[in-house]
């Protein structure tokens, strides 16, 4: 890795504009970075990044206008910066939470619980933790995944197999911890568990790689096992909200686009299913429930369409949104009034808005201020055709005024893969390319789930050609449009996107 770094850097010491360009940036990225409060027993938590720290601070105040004190600092785990928390989770009345600790980018997590009213650190720890949440039951404990005790040899090398669903009792030794779920005869599913609101049903997830699911349940009231629910692995439902001795599962059983459904989980065979939500012929994204009510997030053309339904599932109102965008957020518990979200997009910075359930108003909550007038671009959304006929949407942002005479610089940005789409959001490295002229284009490639599982499925396995041709069809296009030249192309991907 030295070796490779010194390649790299010695060719990036020769730009003469280079320092002036990381200058510019530490200036642009060196502001108040926000997410969206939540509540806990009298408290609102949120993390807040003052501008260029490593990790985001949690904080906490009584009511929405109290004083902020911060109650875990992730930046004071190690001097080098190299320990990261997860996954952090309260107990049910807010007595204790715990998170998840990784050093150095390990997958292997440890537990760590703390009283919520000294802040203070319990002494145990739970170790062996990987590829798993953390659901509280009451104040007494939690449920989570672990792999058995490997050797220190094989702990970074060996393969991942057994995986189990634990039970901890909060301020007792992991030596007690009591063994809930395993599933011997198939040794690589990875296997997370989750509880509903109610603290009545446990369910467990299985999966067998990156898309498929399979869901078991227990209801807590009663003394017998774990049923199936759903068989896996050709679906991926997942469980919304519990509803008296009913269950709101989320699928794409007969159903691409996904559906909202109530099973009985006494007799969970598909003729007794009752539909909650049809099918459409936008994609439902996601599902949660808050303060009696859902709400129901939908791509339409990979921008986000928000709606609230009461819990049988009648539509009560759309949300309005800002524009063109990302929406997330959307959760709370059944006692809220209101909740909190986020919206983003490529020309709009994060903001954080406060929506009251009742009346169905949004309220400006948190801008976030960056050192960049968005309002001097644009972004526009262009469809273009792929090798195979396919339609392919692409979201273009530039200054506004841009010429276009085929000489503009271009960043193409894809991903393409593993049922994740790509939204509007906003990036201060692609503000800067955008001040100096650039057009950032981000193509919504198949391999994606922006409109459903087929378009997932035309762009995996056999057909990962298409992902590669959707991507050169992008920059055709922009070259035909007069965007730009061959030559003032750059393209840019990770993990998948790397593969790209």
């Amino acid at each position: 890795m030295d070796a490779q770094n010194a390649v790299t850097q010695n060719y990036l010491s020769t730009i003469p504009f280079r320092n002036a360009v990381k200058t510019k940036l530490e200036q642009l990225w060196n502001y108040p970075k926000y997410a969206a409060p939540f509540a806990k027993n009298g408290y609102y938590y949120f993390y807040k990044n003052n501008g260029l720290q490593n990790q985001s601070v949690l904080y906490r105040q009584k009511g929405l206008t109290g004083t902020p004190e911060i109650f875990i600092d992730p930046n004071s785990f190690s001097q080098d910066g190299t320990a990261a928390m997860s996954n952090l989770s309260f107990s049910k009345n807010g007595r204790y939470c715990a998170y998840l600790l990784a050093q150095a980018g390990s997958d292997w997590q440890v537990a760590v619980t703390i009283n919520v009213e000294t802040r203070q650190p319990l002494t145990e720890k739970v170790n062996w933790i990987k590829f798993s949440g953390l659901s509280w039951k009451g104040d007494e404990g939690f449920y989570y995944s672990r792999y058995p005790t490997p050797d220190e040899a094989g702990k970074l090398s060996r393969k991942n197999e057994y995986h189990k669903v634990y039970y901890h009792k909060a301020g007792t030794s992991q030596d007690g911890d009591v063994l809930v779920y395993e599933d011997k005869e198939h040794p690589q599913r990875t296997i997370s568990s989750g509880l509903t609101e109610d603290e009545r049903f446990l369910f467990i997830s299985k999966s067998e790689g990156t898309s498929g699911r399979e869901l078991w349940v227990k209801d807590l009231k009663k003394n017998g096992d774990f049923t199936l629910l759903i068989k896996g692995f050709t679906t991926n439902p997942g469980i919304v909200h519990s509803e008296g001795n009913r269950l709101l599962v989320m699928t794409n059983e007969d159903a691409q686009n996904f559906k909202i459904v109530s099973i009985d989980p006494t007799n969970p065979v598909k003729e007794n299913w009752k539909e909650v939500i049809p099918t459409r012929t936008k994609l439902l994204q996601s599902a949660s429930a808050a303060g009696g009510k859902l709400f129901l997030t939908y791509l339409e053309d990979a921008s986000s369409r928000v709606y609230q339904c009461n819990i049988k599932g009648n539509l009560e109102r759309a949300i309005e949104l800002p524009g063109i965008g990302t929406a997330s957020g959307f959760g709370g518990e059944e006692g809220d009034k209101e909740i909190f979200y986020t919206y983003s997009s490529f020309n709009y910075p994060p903001s954080i808005f406060k929506y009251n359930i009742a009346d169905g108003k949004s309220e400006l909550f948190r801008k976030t201020e960056v050192k960049v007038n968005s309002n001097d671009y644009q972004t526009l959304q262009s469809f273009f055709t792929s090798k195979d006929g396919a339609k392919v949407p692409m979201f273009i942002t530039y200054k506004k005024g841009l010429k276009l005479d085929g000489n503009n610089p271009v960043l193409i940005y894809g991903y393409g893969g593993f049922n994740i789409p790509q939204t509007p959001g906003f990036s201060i490295s692609n503000a800067f390319f955008l001040e100096q002229g650039g057009v950032y284009a981000v193509v919504n490639l198949r391999g994606g789930n922006e409109y459903g599982e087929e378009w997932h499925k035309a762009g995996m396995l056999l057909n990962k050609q298409n992902v590669f041709n959707d991507f050169i069809g992008a920059a055709e296009f922009l070259i035909e449009k007069k965007y730009t030249n061959k030559g003032k192309i750059a393209i840019r991907g990770g993990s998948n996107g790397g593969l790209l």
